[in-house]
């Protein structure tokens, strides 16, 4: 489906990926307003696109937006609720990185309305676009699966203690899928010894898992977190790591066989 704001690749097996933090480009009208900090662009979910490009040549369907997470947040609800009541996170309109670098110059910070026009332009096709491929593939295959792909840097004191575990799954604590889906990507991951893993530990799932995971209508949502060191190099220029790439790809792909099956 062509968009300037995303990129949705249509697949044939009842399975969509979507990687809501892998873009990269800020319009100049904001990048002109950010610090060297926004412009370094840090939090994204760098290469994922490139990381999953198994999945599509297994029949899914891929969705990649175009922009930075910096310009809009498109895994927040569109109100800015906070989904970890009680825990530091960063809103649909970031004002700040994950290490609290401010991401505008003084003054220069979007206002009210700047915000509600970046939810029409940005955040509303992107989920306009996620809901249409969901109900499509649903009608026929008559379930699906959305698999919503992260990746996130292994140590940021701000959101968790220590090292972060190299693969999170979440599902909203059960609630996003059928038992039977969460239990056969968790066992693909018990299967293995190379990554450590956690299931609903520090992220659950963000808005779209929350949001459109129906499993009593047949749509099952799972979020995987990933460390950055577990396919690339987390230092800027945060290059991708084709070696590192080459172990864990076998595993994903593992995992996202698996909840298909499950869910059939």
């Amino acid at each position: 489906m062509p968009s300037d704001v995303f990129t949705l690749a249509s697949g044939t097996i009842p399975l969509l990926v979507s990687i809501p933090h892998a873009g990269t480009d800020i319009p100049p009208q904001i990048a002109r307003r950010m610090t060297p900090a926004g412009l370094l662009r840090a939090d994204t979910d760098w290469h994922l696109p490139q990381l999953y490009a198994f999945a599509h040549e297994m029949g899914a369907s891929v969705l990649v937006p175009r922009y930075s997470r910096y310009v809009i947040d498109l895994n927040r609800p569109p109100e800015d609720a906070n989904l970890y009541p009680g825990q530091d996170t960063t809103g649909l309109i970031p004002s700040d990185t994950f290490r609290k670098e401010p991401l505008y110059l003084p003054g220069q910070a979007p206002d009210d309305a700047e915000k509600a026009e970046r939810r029409a332009v940005y955040w509303q096709p992107y989920h306009d676009a996620l809901r249409d491929e969901l109900q499509r593939l649903r009608e026929v295959h008559g379930r699906v699966v959305l698999w919503d792909a992260h990746s996130i840097a292994s140590v940021l004191p701000r959101f968790f203690e220590g090292r972060l575990s190299d693969l999170n799954l979440g599902t909203a604590n059960g609630e996003a899928c059928a038992p039977a889906v969460q239990a056969a990507a968790e066992a693909a991951l018990d299967g293995q010894s190379d990554f450590s893993h956690v299931t609903n530990g520090r992220f659950k799932g963000g808005y779209i898992t929350r949001h459109y995971g129906r499993p009593n209508e047949r749509v099952h949502a799972l979020q995987m977190e990933m460390c950055h060191a577990t396919y690339m190099d987390e230092p800027a220029p945060f290059a991708y790591r084709p070696d590192l790439a080459a172990k864990v790809q076998p595993l994903l792909k593992r995992l996202l066989d698996a909840v298909v099956k499950a869910a059939a």
